[in-house]
C-alpha cells in the first residue's frame, strides 16, 4: 500500500513537471493604440529566452515601432529610438550579438500576427541570424488562390535555387580553377551539369502548402514569401486589430511613423 502511493506521489509529480515545461510564456505589448497579448514558441527557446531576459531588464520600454508599412508588418526594438530625435534614420541599433537561426517550418509561419526576429540580409547573413533584439509583426494581406499557387511555385524556384548554390559549393575548388584559367567554357560545362543534376533530383516534385497554412493566407493574411527565412517565435493571440491601427499610421521617408509610437513589453505571471 505504501509502495503504490509513493508511486501515485511519483506519477503526478512528472505529470506536474510535464505540464510546466509544456506551459508557453505570455507577453503583453502595450502601445497608445491598444496592446496585444502575444505567445512565445517554446520550439525556438533560444529566442524566447532571449525576448524574455530583455523584457525583464525592461529594455523593451519606450522604444519605437520605427519601422511601419501598410499591408507587410511593423517593427521595432532598436535601442536607438529611445528618446530618438525625428530626424534620426533608425533601425541599425543592436544589443552586440545575433541568434542562431531556428526555423519550425512549416509549423510557424508568416501569418498575421507572427511575432518574427529581424535580420540583416543574405549577403553579410548567409546563416541567416536573427537580430539579438529587434522583432517586426506581421500585418501582411490577404492572397486569392492564384497567389498562393504562384507563391507555391516560388517556393519550388527558391529550393532549387538554393540547392544549386549548394551543389556549386560542395565543388568550389573546381569553380576557383576553371575562374584563375579563365576558362569560360568549361565553367559554362559545369553549370550545365549543375543544373541537370539539379533538375533531376527535383523531377515530380511539388511544393505545396499545408491546407492550414492556405486558410490563414486566404482569410487572414500574411507574408509567406518570408516563411523560412526569419525565425518566427510567437504570435499575436489577442488583439490583431491593433496591429492595423498601427500600420495605417502616416509614415516618413525610411518608414518611421511621423509620431512617435512607443511600446512597453511586460511578461504575464
Amino acid at each position: 500500500m505504501v509502495k503504490k502511493f509513493y508511486l501515485i506521489i511519483l506519477l503526478m509529480a512528472m505529470t506536474m513537471v510535464a505540464t510546466a515545461q509544456e506551459k508557453e510564456t505570455m507577453v503583453v505589448l502595450t502601445t497608445e493604440y491598444g496592446t496585444m497579448k502575444i505567445k512565445l514558441y517554446n520550439e525556438t527557446p533560444q529566442h524566447r529566452d532571449n525576448f524574455i531576459k530583455l523584457i525583464e531588464k525592461g529594455f523593451y520600454n519606450d522604444l519605437l515601432f520605427h519601422r511601419v508599412i501598410k499591408d507587410f508588418m511593423i517593427q521595432g526594438g532598436d535601442p536607438d529610438s529611445k528618446n530618438a530625435p525625428a530626424s534620426k534614420q533608425l533601425g541599425a541599433g543592436d544589443v552586440g550579438y545575433t541568434i542562431p537561426a531556428e526555423f519550425v517550418y512549416p509549423k510557424y509561419y508568416h501569418k498575421k500576427g507572427a511575432l518574427a526576429a529581424a535580420r540583416q540580409g543574405d549577403q553579410v547573413n548567409p546563416e541567416k541570424r536573427s537580430s539579438g533584439c529587434q522583432f517586426y509583426i506581421v500585418q501582411g494581406k490577404v492572397m486569392s488562390e492564384v497567389e498562393i499557387g504562384q507563391m507555391e511555385k516560388n517556393m519550388l524556384n527558391k529550393a532549387k535555387q538554393n540547392r544549386f548554390y549548394q551543389m556549386a559549393d560542395e565543388r568550389s575548388a573546381e569553380i576557383q580553377k576553371l575562374r584563375a584559367a579563365q576558362d569560360k567554357e568549361g565553367l559554362m560545362k559545369l553549370q550545365n551539369e549543375l543544373i541537370a543534376q539539379m533538375e533531376k533530383e527535383f523531377e515530380g516534385k511539388k511544393i505545396e502548402m499545408s491546407a492550414e497554412m492556405k486558410k490563414d493566407y486566404m482569410t487572414i493574411g500574411g507574408t509567406p514569401f518570408l516563411d523560412n527565412e526569419y525565425t518566427v517565435f510567437g504570435e499575436v493571440v489577442e488583439g490583431l486589430e491593433v496591429i492595423d491601427a498601427i500600420a495605417a499610421v502616416q509614415t516618413m521617408p525610411g518608414d518611421r511613423p511621423k509620431s512617435d509610437l512607443k511600446m512597453k513589453i511586460e511578461i504575464v505571471k
